[in-house]
């Protein structure tokens, strides 16, 4: 069986790219990241949807991302945008270098594990234009991956990123995940939930979650403060 890293937020696409992984037949290694996101819900999620698909090992690995960003600083999180403003520039909420943190510990975990494959759930369609979210820089860090690697360069084992949700829309990725018996209930979404652990419903990725839902024909099954 080939074994693979899934870095795995808690959050909808991540755990959809879990069970597309399992699906793929893949024995799984779960890596999550505790880098003081103001919404570290999103960690208990991580935990619990690891274990419910029966992953061989879940790593929290606590990170310094130096702040910068709406999610790891003290910076306003986005409310109550529309469509063309969340499409248009590079918001707040984007962390600086964060994939490329995330996948340099997952490629070390990769190795130590021998896993051939690093599974993500970044997406280029419906996303606030994170840099780090698009195909090409998927690609070019594969290829980094093999070159940075004693695995990679001696022919070993060649790492292959996974990227199974980046052409697809929203509403298409909770199709697949129901498809795949993925229990939305168990995800967390929001950048800045309420005391109480409910989803603001009002952030970009409340938004995009919410039109994802609506547009697949489904009802979001988890709780909001408010829903516009």
């Amino acid at each position: 069986m080939n074994r693979a890293v899934i870095l795995l937020s808690g959050g909808l696409d991540s755990a959809t790219v879990l069970a597309i992984a399992k699906k793929e037949r893949f024995q799984t290694f779960a890596l999550s990241f505790d880098y003081a996101q103001r919404h570290s819900l999103e960690l208990e999620k991580a935990k619990v949807i690891a274990n419910k698909f029966n992953v061989e090992d879940h790593r929290i690995v606590k990170l310094d991302l130096f702040g910068g960003s709406a999610l790891n600083d003290d910076i306003p999180v986005p409310k109550n945008r529309d469509e063309l403003e969340i499409a248009s520039g590079i918001p707040v909420t984007y962390v600086p270098a964060r994939n490329t943190i995330f996948l340099a510990n997952a490629l070390a975990y990769a190795e130590v594990n021998r896993c051939s494959a690093i599974f993500l759930g970044v997406n280029a369609v419906d996303y606030s234009g994170y840099p780090d979210c698009r195909p090409e820089y998927i690609s070019t860090f594969e290829k980094l991956a093999n070159l940075a690697t004693k695995a990679g360069t001696e022919n070993k084992t060649k790492i292959k990123i996974h990227a199974p949700l980046i052409k697809y829309s929203k509403a298409e990725i909770i199709r697949k995940g129901l498809e795949l018996g993925v229990d939305y209930r168990l995800t967390h979404s929001c950048y800045d939930p309420s005391s109480e652990g409910l989803s603001c419903g009002i952030c970009d990725s409340c938004l995009l979650r919410l039109k994802g839902f609506q547009e697949a024909g489904e009802k979001d099954p988890i709780n909001y403060v408010k829903i516009l």
